[in-house]
């Protein structure tokens, strides 16, 4: 080989066969341009490079070993310096290695780097960065890596950088590096970090086992990353703060500790065809007054939300997929706004979307799936814009509780086990071209003081109510049409109001309207059809109606009105803004039976089938039992559950074996205070049954007093059925269930809903177990209360108060799941002041142990802000410093 310069390579042998015996005296009389080969051996060495020379082994990659003595490895004072194939050892973990000056560059190929990191260096006014601001992000990584001016140069291709502490790569002031096919790995600290105004461009980069997060980028740095796999970081996958620019596309983030990318600050992060998956916190956390913009991306697997956007960022998603997050998918709070575009949505552990605070949150097309709670919920003054799309399945389709306007336009609500649109007090809220069907109960219920304008709309054979109407709401509806609802079409509270113009309530046989005591509603040109009674109306009713028609009613009642067919009232056409094909004449899909069709995107993300995803395996009985077990207390309780689940496995054996199963009562009775576990119990109950192949399919539905009793005569059966209903197959669960059968009194609606509970438990004895629970003394007033109840709940469990010991261990649990560790000091502490916490109607067991630990996180936090510069461990540690004070008891009055 001949240099640039035309003489011959300098060689470099250790024991000086026919060349310079160390490389540094090789690099001392070689001239700018030189190449310097190395015979095989091992050089303990720290060289400088000042000239533009390059060092490759003689016999390829592996065979030369380069150590420090001390220092740096490597030390590169001059532009355009390149290593081939060497292995490169430092001196010291948490020094530099190798070290790039600014204004100098250097080329590392096929190398293996460990014991420290890479140092590049630049100009701490950002000198070559204000020079090209006018680039664009692409334009300026490009130049960065061609033009000698500025600060210092990197390029990796290929090899590996490993064993570093603080980092593996830094770049600093206006330093510019591109890494391309390499491997970071080892590294206890960040895998790269950036700061000033660094540019770092990669592709095809592997970033691995990092105690801190993969990439961090501050000040006004840019990062581009191509084909890039993060892989279990121990804090995020890419943090970046300040007025940092991040771009990632078609990368890969895979169960980082904490968020997959952070952005804070005014940074500006964006994200095309990459897939996040297993963050321990959020997929995408975005606060300050950062820009997030998000496409084509999946985002699977967050142990908290989806994307999570605060303080006044902004996020823009289009055509992405969040699935299985544990808490609300896509979470907007604060001042923060986001839009969202023909995104699919489902399995989530809360809400699919909230809104809170003052945010704004913008969906179109979107399909919500399969949330554990609302498909869609808002509250306090935030702003909510959803136009077509779907929301289906979950407990409710829409939660609104903002006082804020929300607009619905062209939307599908769809199976949601409890309402389709939920209107809390105050909520202002308008639908047009919406189609609601087979909800589990009402399908729109609007609180007190809720205001709702709705026009063009359809509620198809919803589970109770079409529209449940409460005192001082105020709803202005037009054109809606409420189909086979299993009770009322609209129940008005009493004193309830609204006008309804041009509407049709068709099918049932509850009355079509129930007009609630002083309820005064306006009705217009509207009609009833095919019902068993057109309305009923409580002593002081009011309503109005104006040129409406009962048509095949079987007992009509209307005041007024005409009974048969005549001349019908003509409802106005479509209002321009409503979505077309979601009305009843639309030519909207429908499926068989008559709930709405699945639309575009995914018909059901509850198993991902669709996207390849393995289904969960089937729960183990050894894998629930275990679960129990790791139970704090409770001894037994889980020796009771424990022969039950024994018992139970011998009768499904007499089953299968052909021989008459014993008399078996699976309802229980759970008594004890607040926070001891009872519904947590509850819930695993439900699972083992399933297990054991007696529940099919082993959920819980958690259900008081107001679940089950009724406002009115003849409202508590269909209303306790209801409940009892979407527990068949699984569990149900009655909270504080005394609260039925009220001390003393002999009339209550609550004796209905008991009696109605044993006839529904007799009738469905092997679909339903039901479990009552509650204080331990009032639990033995409710079952004596009826004997078909004291034959069926035959067994009861205790839940005893935790100890102070167990306190604790619940506060170590839940600063386990929450990544803080106790000092040893504190869990003495802890003991103490559990021991002197009063054991009154104020303490709450569980509950205590869990604010007692929220207590110290906040107390923490507000001394961590104290602090200049804290470390790690000073974030996670929580000691006697955090302990709340103890409230002391009030004292009973004289």
């Amino acid at each position: 080989m001949t240099t640039t310069t035309g003489t011959p390579p300098l060689r470099v042998a250790a024991k000086g066969w026919g060349g310079h015996r160390t490389i540094a005296s090789a690099l001392a009389a070689a001239p700018a341009g030189a190449v310097i080969t190395i015979a095989p051996g091992v050089y303990t060495e720290s060289l400088r490079l000042e000239r533009r020379v390059l060092l490759e082994p003689e016999y390829g990659f592996g065979t030369v070993h380069l150590r420090s003595p001390g220092g740096p490895v490597l030390d590169v004072t001059a532009p355009g310096c390149e290593v081939h194939g060497l292995e490169l050892r430092g001196s010291d973990p948490a020094e530099p290695a190798v070290r790039v000056a600014d204004a100098a560059g250097l080329t590392l190929a096929e190398c293996d780097l460990g014991r420290g990191r890479i140092d590049v260096l630049g100009s701490r006014d950002g000198t070559w960065a204000a020079a090209n601001s006018a680039l664009t992000f692409a334009d300026t990584l490009a130049r960065a890596l061609r033009d000698p001016v500025g600060g210092g140069v990197l390029l990796v291709r290929g090899g590996r950088l490993h064993d570093a502490r603080h980092a593996a790569v830094h770049l600093e002031g206006d330093a510019r590096a591109r890494l391309v096919d390499t491997a970071i790995d080892t590294v206890d600290g960040l895998g790269v970090a950036l700061g000033g105004s660094a540019v770092l461009l990669a592709e095809r980069l592997r970033v691995s086992a990092t105690a801190g997060s993969s990439l961090r980028a501050r000040g006004s740095s840019r990062v581009l990353l191509r084909d890039t796999r993060l892989s279990g970081p121990g804090r995020h996958g890419l943090l970046i703060e300040d007025e940092a620019e991040g771009l990632l596309e078609d990368c890969r983030i895979i169960g980082p500790a904490r968020a997959a990318v952070q952005a804070g600050g005014s940074a500006t992060v964006g994200l095309a065809d990459c897939r996040l998956s297993g963050s321990g916190t959020d997929a995408l956390a975005v606060g300050g007054s950062a820009q997030l913009t998000v496409h084509g991306c999946w985002l699977l697997d967050s142990a908290g939300h989806g994307i999570l956007v605060t303080g006044e960022a902004v996020a823009l998603a289009v055509d992405i997929l969040i699935a299985r997050s544990g808490a609300a998918a896509v979470r907007v709070s604060e001042l923060a706004r986001a839009s969202l575009s023909g995104c699919r949505i489902g399995v989530s552990g809360e809400h699919g979307l909230t809104v809170t605070d003052d945010a704004h949150a913008e969906l179109a097309d979107t399909t919500l799936s399969d949330a554990a709670v609302a498909g869609v919920h808002t509250d306090g003054r935030a702003r909510l814009t959803l136009t077509g799309g779907r929301i289906e399945r979950g407990e409710t389709g829409l939660r609104l509780r903002s006082t804020a306007e929300a607009s619905v336009r062209g939307t599908t609500v769809s199976g949601p086990s409890k309402a389709g649109v939920e209107l809390g007090p105050r909520a202002r809220t308008t639908l047009e071209g919406v189609r609601i069907g087979s909800t589990g109960s009402a399908g729109v219920v609007l609180a007190a003081g809720a205001r709702l304008a709705m026009e063009g709309c359809t509620i198809e054979a919803p589970g109770g109510s079409g529209m449940v109407v409460s005192t001082g709401a105020e709803p202005a509806v037009s054109g809606l049409r409420i189909d086979r609802a299993a009770k009322n079409g609209i129940l008005f509270g009493p004193g309830a109001g609204g006008t309804f113009a041009y509407c049709d309530l068709t099918g049932g046989n509850f009355p079509a309207l129930h007009i609630g005591a002083n309820a005064a509603p306006r009705f217009t040109g509207c009609r009833v059809l095919d019902c068993g009674q057109d309305v009923a109306l409580a002593d002081e009713a009011a309503p109005v109606f104006e040129d409406c028609v009962s048509i095949r009613v079987k007992n009509p009642l209307l005041p007024g009105v005409t009974a048969a067919p005549g001349p019908l009232p003509r409802k106005p056409a479509a209002p321009d803004g409503a979505a077309r094909g979601t009305g009843p004449a639309g030519g909207a899909r429908t499926a068989p039976g008559g709930t709405a069709a699945a639309g575009g995107g995914f018909a059901s993300l509850s198993d991902l089938s669709e996207l390849g995803e393995p289904e969960p395996e089937p729960e183990t009985l050894e894998e629930l039992l275990a679960e129990l077990d790791e139970l704090v207390g409770l001894d037994g309780v889980k020796q009771n559950v424990g022969g039950m689940v024994k018992l139970m496995q011998t009768v499904r054996l007499r089953q299968q074996a052909g021989l008459p199963a014993p008399p078996l009562s699976r309802h229980l009775v759970f008594a004890g205070n607040p926070g001891t576990g009872k519904t947590t119990v509850a819930r695993l109950y439900g699972r083992l049954l399933k297990a054991l192949g007696l529940l099919e399919r082993g959920h819980l539905v958690e259900v008081d007093r107001s679940a089950l009793v009724g406002e009115y005569v003849g409202h508590t059966g269909p209303k306790t059925t209801e409940s009892f209903n979407r527990a068949r197959g699984g569990v149900l669960f009655i909270d504080e269930a005394y609260a039925l059968v009220p001390a003393g009194v002999t009339n209550d609606f609550g004796l209905e809903a008991v009696a109605t509970l044993v006839k529904l438990m007799e009738d469905h004895r092997d679909e339903v177990v039901v479990i009552a629970a509650g204080y331990p003394g009032d639990m033995e007033r409710f079952v004596s209360s009826n004997p078909g109840l004291a034959s069926r709940f035959t067994r009861s469990l205790v839940f005893a108060d935790y100890s102070s010991t167990e306190l604790v261990r619940i506060v170590e649990h839940h600063a386990q799941r929450h990544r803080y560790e106790l000092s040893d000091g504190v869990r003495g502490a802890l003991g103490r002041y559990f021991d002197a916490v009063p054991r009154d109607a104020r303490f709450g067991n569980g509950r205590t142990a869990r604010q007692v630990f929220q207590a110290m996180t906040e107390r923490q936090a507000m001394r961590i802000t104290e602090l200049t510069s804290p470390v790690e461990a000073q974030l996670v540690v929580l000691d006697e410093q955090d302990m709340p004070e103890l409230v002391p008891p009030v004292p009973p009055a004289s």
